[in-house]
C-alpha cells in the first residue's frame, strides 16, 4: 500500500510538471511610443538607448525592450489661424508655415503635410503630400476678416479623419491667435478624439495665452490648449513676439524629425492602462512621448 501511494505521488508530480512545460507562456503585447528628447536649448539629442528611458502604465513600470530612430513617415496636419486677429501677424505667420514644412519635407523625407486654415470654419487649403512646392504655395494664406477661429472644430475633425483613415504616425501642429474662439467643442470630446487617432498635438501661439475665460469656448479652448499637448506628448509654446515664429516652427520640425521609437513590452490584458508616461534617467533633458501600436 505505502509503495502504490508513492508510485501515484510521484506520478501525480510528474504530470503536474508536464502540465507547466506544457502550459503556455503568458503571453505580451509590444507597443510603442514616439519619443522626442530634447536638451536645455531645446536641441534633440542623439544616442539614446533603452537603458537612458523608464515607461510606466498606470505607475507599473514595463521593461523597454529596444530603441531605434523614428523612420515611419508622419501625417502632419498644419492647423492655422488665418482669423481676423492674424492680419497683423500674417506675414510672419506665413513665414513660420514655409520654415516648418521645409523642414518636414524636401531631402528624400516621405512625411506627408496638409495645409488647414480655421477661420469661419476649418477649410483644407492643401491635402495630404509631400509635394513641398504645392505645400509652400498653399500655405500663402490670407487673414478672413470679420471672422473668428474655429481652431477646436479643426482638432476634432482633423483627428476623426486620422482615425478613419488610419494614419500610422499622425501629428497636429497648430499656429494659433489670442482671437475669438468659435467652435462648439467641450475639452473632454476634443482631447478623447486626438487620443483616440494616437495622435500627438502642437500648438505655437502668437502671443499670451488664451485669455478669454468668459465665453465658454474660450474657456474650454484655455484647457485643451492647457492640458491638451501634454496628454498627446505633443508641446505648447508662446511666442510673445510673432518675428520668432518662424525659428520656433523650425523647431517644432527638427523636433518632429528626429524622434525616437522607444518600444516595450506590457502583459496582455483585457484593460487596457489609463495612462501611459514615459520618462528619461537624466534630469538634464526634456523627455515627452505619445504611445502607439507596433507589430509584435
Amino acid at each position: 500500500m505505502t509503495t502504490r501511494r508513492a508510485w501515484l505521488s510521484a506520478g501525480g508530480a510528474f504530470l503536474l510538471i508536464l502540465a507547466a512545460i506544457a502550459a503556455p507562456r503568458a503571453q505580451t503585447l509590444q507597443r510603442g511610443i514616439y519619443t522626442s528628447v530634447l536638451d536645455k536649448d531645446g536641441k534633440p539629442v542623439a544616442g539614446m538607448t533603452a537603458a537612458d528611458f523608464v515607461v510606466r502604465e498606470d505607475n507599473v513600470a514595463r521593461e523597454v525592450l529596444r530603441v531605434e530612430p523614428a523612420t515611419q513617415p508622419m501625417q502632419i496636419a498644419l492647423l492655422v489661424d488665418n482669423s481676423q486677429r492674424s492680419s497683423p501677424n500674417i506675414r510672419d505667420i506665413r513665414e513660420a508655415c514655409d520654415a516648418f514644412i521645409k523642414g518636414v519635407t524636401g531631402a528624400g523625407m516621405k512625411n506627408e503635410v496638409a495645409v488647414i486654415a480655421v477661420a469661419e470654419r476649418p477649410t483644407l487649403h492643401v491635402d495630404y503630400t509631400a509635394d513641398q512646392a504645392k505645400l509652400l504655395k498653399g500655405a500663402a494664406l490670407f487673414p478672413q476678416p470679420g471672422s473668428g477661429a474655429y481652431m477646436l472644430d479643426g482638432f476634432y475633425e482633423t483627428s476623426r479623419a486620422f482615425k478613419k483613415r488610419e494614419a500610422p504616425r499622425p501629428v497636429i501642429v497648430a499656429i494659433a491667435t489670442n482671437g475669438p474662439e468659435l467652435s462648439n467643442r467641450y475639452r473632454d470630446q476634443v482631447i478623447g478624439a486626438i487620443k483616440d487617432a494616437n495622435a500627438s498635438l502642437h500648438i505655437v501661439m502668437v502671443g499670451a495665452p488664451p485669455t478669454d475665460f468668459t465665453s465658454n469656448e474660450g474657456r474650454e479652448r484655455a484647457y485643451i490648449f492647457e492640458e491638451g499637448p501634454g496628454q498627446t506628448g505633443g508641446r505648447y509654446d508662446n511666442v510673445l513676439a510673432p518675428t520668432g515664429l518662424p525659428q520656433r516652427l523650425a523647431q517644432v520640425a527638427e523636433e518632429l524629425t528626429h524622434q525616437y521609437l522607444v518600444t516595450y513590452a506590457r502583459p496582455q490584458s483585457l484593460i487596457p492602462p489609463e495612462r501611459v508616461k514615459i520618462t528619461g534617467k537624466r534630469d538634464d533633458l526634456v523627455v515627452r512621448g505619445q504611445p502607439v501600436k507596433v507589430s509584435k
